[in-house]
């Protein structure tokens, strides 16, 4: 999203902090990733962080969810379309 205005890349984050919030409250997968999913919200939503690093924070603690055995295919998917709009906003 190189070249998008502050106020885009704002927008795309609330997108994604719902997202991550959907994923937080899908009781199809296990525990631990729903608790993961608040955490990478909550790393995004950290005012006083750069939001590079806020993003880079985010996206580890997702891959490292990504690769957990137990994660239904649905949540692996949905963690992966994440991660690549977190990406994006690099």
């Amino acid at each position: 999203m190189s070249g998008v205005s502050a106020e885009g890349r704002s927008e795309e984050l609330t997108r994604i902090g719902s997202s991550l919030s959907q994923l937080a409250e899908d009781l199809s997968v296990p525990r631990n990733i729903r608790r993961g999913a608040q955490t990478a919200r909550e790393q995004l939503d950290k005012p006083r962080a750069a939001l590079d690093v806020r993003i880079a924070s985010a996206v580890n603690l997702l891959d490292d969810l990504a690769n957990d055995p137990n994660l239904p295919m649905h949540g692996r998917t949905a963690i992966w379309s994440i991660m690549s709009r977190l990406e994006s906003l690099k």
